[in-house]
């Protein structure tokens, strides 16, 4: 009886609040036409949004658990193979090496070793070389913003592996061939570890390696990433924070350079600029001003994977839901922008609605790339006409 009148009394403070945050949201957008909000009041939302939440959360964080349990067992073999690679570490479900893409896609970093003390590089010049080492008559294209060339020499101290000609070729570290002689790798090691059973190792059209693993619930596809950590400096690509901001603190900005990046082998010819250990940090201690905006991102994940954009491979991942996140907190940094839940999770839910259907998501930290960019345009017109539907009448569709 006292949890019963426990609810109705947090039921009509619910009430309340969302009338309050409604009549003040409805003078500030024109976006939303109807203001009946149809939202859960807190009691509710605990039989409806907070299971599907809580149940996400588990399988994710098995499945993640026995995912880095096998590819530890399969990046450790890789190692004792050969040196320049790293064994992931078995640090537990917030491993760094680790990004859930979706629960059913995951991205795993497997640290290269043998390069230290890196340096920027202002030369310019032009290469004239295949990835396999062939001479070309016009110069390979410039890279582009989320990229970069890597010299060995950008290292005050390297391994005289990444020296030979089965990864260097005019002096540049190339990923196309750190992923070939990966990918050789990955298919000896799963065999030498008897792993034949739980990782097949996917075709691709391009150079990345992707494994297919199975865990005691369902298959995960994981990306494979050979990632050089640069845990020294900051990029000069990515200018931030940008001038005058108030979200994060002065004091977060300078933990989150000090910790620097990392530079990923994705492609042919060029390094892509990675910042997960800065996400990671924005991510950290994200309320402790008492705010509801991981509670938002929450929810909007949990929506994005069961009514807006469904399937394994979906066009618009938790990455894209947090940069979303990363720019809604940048523009709305006060506190008080945090406090009613139905407000800021609308405001979010603009914001992503905004991109989608512009086609054009600014990376948080690197602000002239197009997340974007590639992305199936049919796909994200799909999604944005999910999104307009919802923000037309906000209803929860988790139960």
């Amino acid at each position: 009886m006292k949890l019963k009148s426990e609810e109705r009394k947090a039921r009509q403070a619910w009430k309340a609040s969302v009338a309050d945050c409604f009549r003040r949201y409805k003078s500030q957008s024109n976006t939303i036409q109807d203001p009946a909000f149809c939202l859960a009041s807190p009691a509710e939302l605990t039989y409806t949004a907070s299971p599907q939440v809580e149940q996400r959360h588990y399988l994710v964080s098995k499945a993640v658990e026995e995912v880095q349990k096998i590819i530890q067992q399969l990046t450790a073999e890789i190692s004792y193979k050969a040196t320049r690679f790293q064994a992931i570490s078995n640090s537990g479900i917030h491993n760094e090496n680790i990004k859930v893409l979706a629960p059913s896609q995951f991205l795993i970093t497997v640290p290269l070793r043998g390069l230290t003390g890196y340096r920027e590089c202002q030369v310019r010049h032009w290469r004239y070389y295949t990835m396999h080492g062939a001479k070309l008559l016009s110069s390979v294209r410039d890279p582009e913003e989320l990229h970069q060339w890597l010299e060995v020499e950008q290292f005050s101290k390297s391994l005289q592996q990444w020296h030979e000609t089965d990864v260097n070729i005019e002096g540049d570290l190339v990923p196309a061939k750190v992923l070939i002689v990966f990918r050789e790798l990955v298919e000896k090691s799963i065999i030498s570890c008897n792993l034949s059973s739980k990782v097949t190792v996917l075709e691709s059209f391009s150079s990345v390696v992707r494994v297919a693993v199975e865990t005691s619930e369902s298959q995960v596809e994981v990306e494979l990433v050979p990632a050089v950590e640069i845990p020294t400096c900051w990029p000069e690509k990515a200018r931030w924070p940008r001038c005058l901001k108030r979200w994060p603190s002065q004091e977060k900005v300078q933990c989150i350079k000090s910790l620097g990046f990392d530079l990923l082998a994705r492609s042919n010819y060029h390094w892509q600029l990675c910042f997960s250990r800065a996400e990671h940090i924005l991510m950290e201690g994200l309320d402790e001003d008492g705010g509801c905006r991981m509670k938002c991102f929450r929810v909007m994940r949990q929506m994005k994977e069961d009514v807006w954009c469904t399937g394994n491979k979906p066009v618009i991942t938790a990455y894209h839901l947090q940069t979303v996140l990363f720019w809604t907190c940048e523009k709305y940094p006060r506190t008080k922008d945090w406090r009613c839940f139905p407000e800021a999770f609308l405001r979010l839910v603009q914001k992503l609605h905004k991109c989608v259907s512009q086609h054009f998501l600014k990376h948080y930290f690197v602000k002239n790339t197009n997340l974007l960019k590639y992305a199936n345009t049919s796909d994200l017109d799909l999604v944005a006409s999910k999104l307009a539907v919802f923000l037309e009448n906000p209803v929860f569709c988790l139960d």
